[in-house]
């Protein structure tokens, strides 16, 4: 079954989750000729280091997209409160719908119903109700995932994870977390390789697969 997704919308929490959970797999789809559309709930400007400029984040998200080779034109940031969304849920899932109008993707990507952060796990929610209709499939968060059910496996190639790499870089003010490593990331993706015989993977959990051969 060779399936080809036409438009897949990343929902990112955060500035920089989208990369870290699926860079490789946007990488692999955009040179497979799918249109990605990138949205970050937060600007993070409250969990910045001391010293650095509130719009960072927002300048590293594009930088580390455009790495990927996502359009800027297709990426878009929101301003909910980072640590707070659980308060706004009313608004992130009208936020949702209206991307839903807008974009009319087939799959969606989002954090893991299972993801312990506050603002991952309310996305991951309010994504099941908004997109209903749509494929979803949750990345892996390993930090914040505690249980995580490896259903899907998208095979990648070095360029992918070299791109994911780069794109991770891209963000100097996030540069003391160990997740943001190097050896991390290309040891997280060879693991998953390993695991179905490949050379590297991401891997996602499945709320529901929508398949129509029509």
């Amino acid at each position: 079954m060779n399936i080809k997704f036409e438009k897949a919308l990343i929902l990112a929490p955060h500035t920089d989750d989208g990369e870290l959970a699926c860079g490789a797999t946007i990488s692999n789809l955009l040179k497979k000729g799918t249109d990605v559309y990138y949205v970050a709930f937060s600007s993070c400007r409250d969990s910045l280091p001391d010293g650095w400029a509130p719009d960072t984040l927002i300048n590293e998200m594009l930088e580390a997209t455009k790495n990927l080779g996502v359009n800027n034109k297709n990426v878009k940031v929101l301003d909910f409160q980072v640590r707070h969304f659980e308060d706004h849920r009313q608004d992130i899932l009208d936020a949702m719908i209206k991307l839903d109008k807008e974009i009319d993707p087939d799959v969606v990507f989002s954090p893991s119903i299972h993801d312990i952060h506050q603002d991952h796990v309310t996305i991951a929610s309010e994504c099941l109700r908004a997109f209903k209709k749509k494929t979803i499939l949750q990345y892996e968060v390993p930090w914040n995932n505690y249980t995580f059910d490896n259903q899907f496996f998208y095979c990648v190639d070095s360029d992918d994870v070299d791109k994911k790499i780069r794109a991770v870089s891209c963000y100097k003010s996030q540069s003391g977390r160990d997740y943001v490593s190097e050896e991390f990331i290309r040891g997280l993706l060879l693991t998953h390789g390993v695991q179905i015989g490949e050379k590297y993977a991401e891997v996602f959990e499945i709320p529901h697969f929508i398949y129509n051969n029509n």
